[in-house]
């Protein structure tokens, strides 16, 4: 059990939260939610240790074991993969530890010999070789091959090495799990994996993440950070979200009703204050307004922009053609014999377990690399916008954000850009910010509103969801609903491509599969899993 005694957290002056009193108990999946800058990350920083609250208490039990996942993906370079899982459980790997420099040494001494027996017996007693085996299996079902699990991190790619990390955190059955965004960069077959492994895991597990999927799968509570208070609710993310929205609108028809009735009575005693008959029922109604004055609703740091992706003009009858397309990188196979003919209406999801194929294909699309062999055949009609992974180089200018925007326009009307950037929530002063200085999330959404303001017939999006918090997510998966015409999204959002696409192309380094289908049935199909063995590679 954790339990949070009247915890403050506050940075030069800026309160974070404050008074916060909860317990996170055994047995219960925690989804921590809350706006990007709310403190979700202090809070479980504050759990584990790292920083010191600014007031309050934190109880956890002395003879707990607490596990989290580690962010910084450098950090273990240095260490064998199997060692690196292993130091998941830090007692355990002192011993393991021990136990293999001995074993490694060219000659031991007698007194080796019998150190190395005492480890042993110190091993066996905590279980080791179990946890040993159990960290070699986890490795494997994560998608880590055993050719790799005695080669230093240093060796692996960020994805790989992600999954060694999360294998690290829930190793040797914590009693406490922290895990801040875990699905980041995972591939869907990793993130069944972490499901269900959450689902039967029966300790205490806290969840920060922006996958709404993976919230509604895992979690029994929401733990919502909001208005610098921590409230715990009973059931997963859909469920808080519809009841925290009829709460809010019942609260905000109770604040209109008072307000209606104040107003009433404050008439009442204005016209009737001086008249000798009536000051008896004025005074009472004035003690009444007290009562019933509202108090203000405070103001949530939540918000949603408003994104709206409408069309100068709609398709033609001829939209794409892509023939025999293959591309390599500096001798490395990203696309082979890709052909496909986009129709009416196709909202495609790109998947594949290569994340350079996957980007590979839209900046061919796109016109921003050349392909090998092949070729790529737009209608007349067609209008296209690109979302790319990495937008960086178009925010170097470090012009004003007003400006930047501006220079997407064919005509310029101040108004209008004002407009497109307040719906993407830059407000007032904001729409001079220096686009140098803009966050991950807000780059994101200067995006967006250039997007809006081309109004093409068909968008590309690579990863747009990358640093959205799940207010952005939520009123971008809306939008690529309502869109009318053509979409190809590469995404780890299972949701948005679940609710948004009818059709699935996957692409690796020696071939695709072309499906019209949803995401979910191409992912849980027999035959299409049997297809896609063929052509995934490592």
């Amino acid at each position: 059990m954790i339990i949070l005694d009247d915890l403050t957290l506050a940075f030069s002056g800026n309160v974070l939260f404050e008074h916060v009193n909860a317990k996170f108990l055994p047995g219960n999946c925690y989804g921590l939610i809350g706006a990007n800058g709310a403190g979700k990350s202090s809070l479980l920083k504050i759990l584990s240790s790292e920083i010191t609250q600014s007031s309050g208490n934190v109880v956890i039990d002395s003879s707990l074991r607490l596990s989290v996942l580690k962010q910084d993906q450098f950090a273990y370079d240095e260490f064998a993969v199997i060692d690196t899982v292993i130091m998941g459980h830090p007692e355990l790997y002192k011993v393991y530890a021990e136990r293999k420099a001995i074993y490694e040494k060219d000659e031991m001494t007698e007194d080796d010999g019998v150190r190395v027996g005492e480890l042993e017996n110190i091993f066996a007693e905590m279980d080791g070789y179990n946890l040993e085996a159990e960290a070699e299996k986890m490795l494997s079902e994560l998608g880590i091959p055993v050719s790799l699990h005695e080669v230093t991190m240093d060796k692996l790619e960020a994805g790989q090495k992600i999954r060694v990390l999360l294998a690290q955190a829930i190793y040797g059955d914590p009693d406490i799990l922290l895990l801040d965004e875990p699905t980041n960069q995972l591939d869907y077959q990793s993130v069944l994996w972490l499901e269900n492994f959450l689902l039967e895991f029966k300790k205490c597990a806290i969840v920060i993440s922006h996958d709404r999927h993976f919230l509604n799968k895992v979690c029994t509570h929401i733990a919502n950070l909001d208005f610098k208070k921590l409230e715990v609710y009973v059931g997963n993310y859909s469920f808080w979200e519809q009841a925290s929205q009829l709460a809010m609108k019942q609260k905000k028809e109770d604040f209109k009703q008072r307000e209606e009735k104040v107003k009433e009575l404050e008439d009442f005693v204005r016209r009737f204050s001086a008249n000798a008959s009536k000051s008896k029922q004025a005074t009472s109604r004035k003690k009444l307004i007290e009562k019933l004055r509202p108090e203000a609703i405070p103001e949530t740091s939540r918000r949603y922009p408003y994104i709206n992706f409408s069309v100068g003009r709609p398709c033609g009858g001829k939209i794409l053609t892509v023939e025999n397309v293959s591309y390599s990188d500096q001798g490395v196979q990203l696309l082979t014999d890709v052909s496909f003919t986009l129709d009416h209406h196709d909202k495609v999801a790109v998947v594949g377990e290569n994340s350079l194929s996957k980007s590979a294909l839209l900046d061919v699309l796109a016109g921003k690399i050349t392909p090998d062999t092949g070729s790529i055949t737009w209608g007349e009609t067609i209008e296209k916008e690109y979302f790319p992974k990495d937008h960086a180089h178009l925010f170097t200018n470090n012009s004003p954000l007003l400006e930047w925007l501006a220079q997407f326009a064919e005509t310029v009307d101040n108004q209008e850009l004002r407009g497109l950037l307040g719906r993407m929530l830059f407000s007032g002063d904001d729409v001079f910010k220096k686009v140098g200085v803009l966050s991950g999330g807000e780059k994101a959404r200067a995006m967006f509103s250039k997007l809006m303001l081309a109004k093409a017939n068909v968008l590309l999006f690579d990863e747009p969801t990358d640093h959205l918090d799940l207010e952005s997510i939520s009123s971008l998966n809306k939008a690529f609903q309502a869109y009318p015409e053509i979409m190809i999204i590469v995404s780890n959002d299972f949701e948005l491509l679940d609710t948004v696409c009818n059709r699935v192309i996957e692409v690796s380094p020696v071939g695709m599969i072309d499906q019209k289908t949803s995401f979910d049935d191409y992912m849980t199909s027999d035959s299409i899993q049997k297809k896609r063995a063929k052509i995934v590679t490592a």
